[in-house]
């Protein structure tokens, strides 16, 4: 099953099962400035008994499609979409097509299941290649990466999902039924694990151990990511002490310990070419 020849599918496939997620993919709250991540910070904060000095991890927000991974013996089983964060679709063929998604996991001795999150996305360069080539066929171009990877993902034919040549960076594992022996205790050590088991990480994630920090981050990357080769919309700051998260536990419908902090919408000039 972890073959390269398994990358793509023989047949297309009839259509797409709904399935429950092994782990609730939550979403995140979001802030749109530095004064609604303070306010953010002091609810956390007020949820614990002891005020505590916090040490934050801050990774870019990538504009694409989030999707649940799950090994079992070290092998690729199962992919799904997000969904509403309870079930997903099962597009796992569609899955084994993204080459920085590994069929095996690269360790020896790996854990008996492990669920890996992360976003596929298409990086600009590509999303420009597949729009030239929709239009040289008469077709309609994507509007943006984000639309053209979910579309993407969705499609039937795992041929067509190759030929696009998604990418995918991984942003959290969880590692069930080890939680008394934890291979990691923070996030931070959880990314490089991601990385040894041959998942791609993002780069340019770094510790914060302040709001100023944070602002900083957050400033240089508003700028920065124009020259960036994919699409990313903001920054995601999560508390690096996998214990302290815990503690924390999660609202109905996000983490208490995780927040996504948004740049503006871009704003430009429209025209309306008719109206029927």
């Amino acid at each position: 099953p972890d073959s390269p020849t398994q990358r793509v599918g023989e047949r297309p496939a009839s259509q797409f099962d709904s399935v429950r997620h092994n782990i609730p993919l939550y979403s995140l709250d979001n802030a749109f400035n530095i004064e609604e991540f303070t306010n953010w910070e002091k609810r956390w904060q007020n949820q614990l008994k002891n005020p505590v000095e916090p040490e934050y991890v801050c990774e870019l927000k990538i504009d694409g499609s989030a999707l649940a991974l799950t090994y079992e013996n070290g092998i690729l089983v199962r992919g799904a979409t997000r969904g509403d964060g309870e079930t997903g679709e099962e597009i796992t063929q569609n899955v084994k097509t993204i080459r920085s998604i590994p069929l095996k996991l690269q360790v020896e001795n790996p854990p008996n299941r492990v669920e890996v999150r992360g976003e596929a996305f298409l990086p600009l360069e590509t999303f420009d290649r597949i729009n030239q080539d929709r239009e040289a066929n008469g077709e309609a171009p994507f509007a943006n990466p984000r639309n053209a990877a979910a579309g993407t993902l969705r499609q039937l034919d795992s041929r067509i999902v190759d030929r696009r040549q998604l990418q995918f960076f991984a942003y959290t594992l969880y590692i069930p039924g080890e939680d008394g022996d934890r291979p990691f205790h923070t996030h931070q050590e959880a990314l490089q694990k991601l990385q040894e088991f041959g998942f791609l990480v993002n780069p340019n994630q770094t510790i914060c151990r302040s709001l100023e920090d944070v602002a900083q981050y957050y400033d240089r990357w508003n700028e920065e990511r124009r020259q960036l080769p994919y699409m990313t919309d903001g920054v995601v700051v999560k508390l690096n002490d996998i214990e302290l998260q815990q503690r924390l536990g999660f609202t109905q419908k996000a983490p208490r310990w995780a927040i996504a902090l948004k740049y503006p919408a871009e704003e430009v000039p429209t025209t309306v070419e008719s109206v029927t």
